[in-house]
């Protein structure tokens, strides 16, 4: 028998993934092992770049959501690439860690489309919160149950979490992923970001103080 998180009665987890593929891949922070999932309730393809043994605890790991204006094209308006390079540069550093790369969360959660109509409304003076909002759509509808059942699958027992976001940290612990400690990831702010992640920090609390000297009177 499990709970509605999918816990089983003896302690043990439950989890929506299967595990398709194991390859290695050579990339320009270092060697990884990359993971293939199937998300057997949603159908988005995931993997997961894994570096060293990271059965166990205090394993370095960063939950990365889909981002492709910033990950791929190097966008300005979010700082998503920087932090997917400082976070694989930290766990190749590290010598253990994992890197989950979550399809299906861009725009957070809306969608490629929707995220561009809403940097369009934010062009227009709207923050990221209000755009979402005026658009019908949910500030954030991210769910990170697939991050946890991918890191239940490797292994993982307890983290050391790359990220600024306290939603990260208490979907984590929600199932059954515990938390050893919560690493900053924080990216020097550009002119063309900064009321970006002020709105991030005001909004949705991220844990962003290396923005206090940028906006101080």
């Amino acid at each position: 028998m499990t709970d509605s998180d999918g816990i089983h009665l003896d302690g043990s987890h439950s989890t929506g993934v299967d595990r398709v593929a194991n390859v290695r891949l050579s990339t320009e922070y270092g060697e990884f092992l990359a993971v293939g999932y199937l998300d057997r309730n949603l159908g988005h393809e995931q993997i997961a770049l894994v570096y060293g043994d990271v059965e166990g605890e205090g394993v370095l790991t960063r939950l990365h959501s889909e981002c492709l204006t910033g990950d791929a094209f190097g966008s300005r308006h979010c700082e998503c690439g920087d932090q997917l390079s400082a976070a694989l540069t930290a766990i190749a550093s590290e010598g253990r860690g994992v890197l989950v790369y979550l399809r299906g969360h861009e725009g957070r959660g809306i969608g490629l489309l929707a995220k561009l109509r809403a940097m369009q409304l934010q062009a227009e003076g709207l923050d990221t919160v209000e755009a979402n909002l005026a658009l019908g759509l949910p500030a954030d509808a991210r769910d990170y149950r697939v991050a946890a059942d991918m890191l239940h699958d490797l292994g993982v027992r307890s983290v050391r979490l790359l990220s600024n976001n306290p939603d990260k940290r208490e979907a984590l612990l929600r199932y059954g992923i515990d938390i050893a400690e919560q690493v900053p990831l924080l990216i020097p702010p550009r002119e063309e970001n900064l009321a970006y992640l002020l709105a991030k920090r005001e909004r949705f609390g991220h844990h962003l103080p290396h923005l206090d000297p940028v906006v101080a009177p």
